[in-house]
């Protein structure tokens, strides 16, 4: 064996057993995907003219929750034995990115139905805060991007290059009840208002009794 081919960069991780599971982490956010029916879900509502988009949007979903950082990661979900265990059927890549580049506003609109009602489904399944009052802390962030290119990002006063979303959290448990992205570098209130106002709609179609605040 030559000594270029001990060198670490010549070396790669496999999957030589079909019983082995990548993430095994998975197993709990799978089961609560199938638990509250979200496959079903996202075929009934998200409307983008792709077959089963559920299997796709869960496929992109899982990816990021095992770390998955880029589109081929997905993958990862391939690997041994994991698609056992998510209960749907993991996507390639390839379809992953075409499916993305046919999304408008609409399509992010209809994903927002989606978890408004996965919501209202949580929290009948007991996740929800009862006739507890209900703190929800709401503020700006800024999420860091690489790569000029990225659509709807902007520069703020960090200076960082990233996007600038809005987040409705549930305080206590860090929950996120809801999220609007916004283009370029935004301001910490711009569409607070509106954003507010579908929050709450949002929180009363979940079933939430007690005050909120």
């Amino acid at each position: 064996m030559s000594s270029s081919s001990r060198r670490i960069d010549r070396l790669r991780a496999t999957f030589d057993h079909g019983g082995i599971v990548a993430n095994a982490g998975l197993l709990v956010p799978a089961t609560l995907m199938a638990r509250l029916g979200l496959e079903a879900l996202i075929n009934t509502w998200v409307k983008t003219g792709s077959s089963r988009p559920g299997r796709k949007v869960l496929t992109l979903v899982a990816a990021m929750i095992a770390g998955g950082t880029h589109i081929d990661h997905c993958n990862m979900l391939r690997a041994g034995a994991t698609q056992r265990v998510l209960g749907f059927k993991v996507m390639a890549p390839s379809t992953i990115g075409s499916f993305l580049r046919s999304f408008t506003f609409g399509h992010i609109r209809q994903l927002d139905a989606v978890l408004a009602r996965a919501l209202a489904r949580a929290w009948r399944a007991g996740a929800g805060p009862g006739d507890e009052a209900l703190v929800v802390d709401l503020d700006s962030t800024i999420c860091e991007v690489h790569g000029k290119a990225k659509q709807g990002t902007g520069y703020g006063y960090t200076k960082v290059l990233g996007y600038h979303p809005l987040l409705a959290t549930r305080a206590g448990t860090g929950e996120v009840l809801f999220a609007r992205m916004r283009h370029g570098s935004a301001n910490t209130a711009r569409g607070v208002v509106r954003f507010v106002d579908e929050l709450v709609a949002i929180l009363k179609r979940a079933g939430s009794p007690g005050p909120l605040s």
